[in-house]
């Protein structure tokens, strides 16, 4: 369920800013997409699995609050990201 080290390097290679970016806003909700879908896929096989789904909404809410963060910081590098990473919003 969690991603392999050698992804969340990947992801953050890819969504970073600059050179020695690891927490900007487009990072973490790069990697909180990752672990969305990871979860996602889990809850095919384990329908009943409650307690992780309430740890997936509570990942979909931070989600939501830091692109809710970007879209009033900066209109174009929310638009950006959620074309990047293929959200609906």
């Amino acid at each position: 369920m969690s991603i392999t080290t050698e992804k969340t390097v990947e992801l953050i290679g890819q969504y970073r800013a600059h050179e020695s970016d690891t927490g900007s806003v487009e990072v973490q909700v790069a990697l909180l997409s990752e672990r969305i879908a990871n979860l996602t896929e889990h809850f095919k096989r384990h329908h009943k699995d409650h307690s992780s789904r309430r740890g997936l909404l509570k990942l979909v809410g931070q989600r939501r609050r830091l692109l809710n963060y970007l879209k009033v910081k900066d209109v174009a590098r929310y638009r950006e990201l959620i074309s990047r990473l293929g959200l609906r919003k």
